[in-house]
């Protein structure tokens, strides 16, 4: 191409105005392209030396304040650099954090004295809502602004409050200074681990009042997290973990998961196809029903509720996967034997089969308006198959014609999972019927 564009030039066949383009273009590049290249080799030069000091500071094991320094300068430009990670933890537990005395225990502070449950946003309020710009991180607090001990050998030893003040700010700056690089890098493992290692800290080195504060606000940054990506899977993930850390003894912690259950039902409201939400409730639910030892009858409404919560959301979005997922999850409830399922175990066979048959209507329903949609053909064929194992009753013929009808749909809908259909035709012993 560039040969045949160098002889259309020669040969005059270009228009002139388009020749000026392309010279004012090429010269361009080519300004650009140095200037880029001089830029690269001076942030490389630096990296190179930012990295040569660290190195010599490892080496002769001087992990004071300098060195920490230095730790920050580099992660700033690469955070996937983890033996810096490492350099910068042995520089906090080498005397930028106080040394966490023998009997000191992390419940000396009696329940009564605890904050209360509601999540804060103190930190989150470091991670902006709209802005993409990412701001430069903090350094942390040095001697004679936050009185942190930066050499214990010759500094004074400090009381136990004194430690728990300076411990906490060097825990608060050191949980910002990570804010900024995971706004730039949000899926660099090595940020997450480190935040989870100066959580940690917390929960060793603080009393239970300073340490629950910390992991509240944690809490209220995962939320802000979510509100700007609600389907982000990874801070779902993050948060189960924090609201797991809330409710552990260590923390003084009490059981928080009515909140997070109605935290699930506002992230669906706001957004059906939140397959995470979906799942965090499903994972809720057991525990929630347990909690409030709800009886047979409260189990059933509840049952109904939910039933009618997804079902409502199938009428608006019968093609979202997440919300058939949820749906199963719920008749998978109807089906296992009495005394298992975790939502209504005392339900008799007849009512367990009444809820199947009106859900069966409600998706055959659906296929007046939605014909080309393979997860209510699969869902009307998993459903009947699971009422023909509730009932152990004799198959009537029309409901053996309309499953293999399903199947034979399934398959024009979704032929890469061929295999599959002819397997579950097999297991439902309709190969007579598919072929009549």
């Amino acid at each position: 191409m560039r040969n045949v564009l160098s002889k259309l030039y020669r040969q005059s066949l270009i228009p002139k105005p388009l020749r000026r383009l392309k010279d004012d273009q090429s010269r361009s590049t080519r300004s650009r392209t140095d200037e880029q290249r001089q830029r690269d080799l001076e942030r490389i030069q630096k990296y190179r030396s930012l990295e040569d000091q660290v190195r010599d500071q490892i080496a002769e094991s001087k992990y004071g304040l300098e060195t920490f320094h230095l730790t920050s300068k580099i992660l700033r430009l690469n955070p996937e650099y983890y033996t810096i990670w490492n350099a910068r933890r042995r520089c906090l537990i080498s005397g930028l954090l106080s040394k966490p005395s023998a009997g000191s225990s992390p419940l000396k502070a009696s329940p009564s004295t605890l904050a209360t449950d509601t999540p804060t946003t103190s930190s989150a309020a470091s991670l902006p809502s709209y802005s993409t710009e990412t701001p430069r991180a903090p350094d942390p607090p040095t001697a004679g602004k936050s009185g942190i001990i930066l050499d214990p050998e010759s500094a004074p030893a400090a009381d136990d409050a004194s430690k728990n003040e300076q411990d906490t700010d060097m825990i608060r700056a050191e949980l910002a200074f990570t804010i900024p690089l995971l706004m730039e890098f949000p899926k660099c493992y090595w940020i997450w681990n480190y935040r989870l290692w100066i959580l940690q800290q917390a929960i060793e080195r603080l009393d239970v009042v300073g340490a629950r504060q910390i992991w509240k606000e944690e809490l209220g940054l995962v939320g802000k997290m979510l509100a700007r990506d609600t389907r982000n899977f990874h801070a779902w993930g993050y948060r189960r973990h924090v609201v797991a850390q809330l409710e552990s003894p260590v923390l003084g912690g009490r059981s928080m998961v009515e909140p997070e259950f109605e935290y699930t039902t506002t992230a669906i409201h706001r957004d059906l196809s939140n397959f995470s939400a979906w799942h965090n409730r499903s994972q809720l639910i057991p525990r929630l029903l347990a909690e409030r030892k709800s009886d047979d009858d409260s189990r059933k409404a509840f049952l109904d509720k939910e039933l009618e919560l997804v079902g409502n959301a199938l009428n608006v979005g019968p093609e979202d996967q997440s919300l058939w997922f949820y749906h199963q999850y719920l008749i998978l409830n109807l089906v296992e034997r009495a005394g298992s399922s975790p939502i209504a175990p005392h339900l008799t066979v007849d009512e367990r089969k009444s809820y199947i048959l009106r859900e069966i209507v409600d998706i055959k329903d659906l296929l007046e308006d939605y014909t080309n949609i393979k997860w209510i053909y699969e869902a009307l064929v998993e459903y009947t198959a699971a009422l023909w194992q509730l009932t152990g009753l004799v198959r009537e013929q029309q409901e053996q014609r309309d499953v293999g009808t399903w199947l034979a749909r399934l398959r024009e809908l979704d032929p890469m999972r061929n295999g599959r259909w002819s397997d579950l035709e097999k297991q439902l012993d309709l190969t007579e019927v598919a072929t009549k």
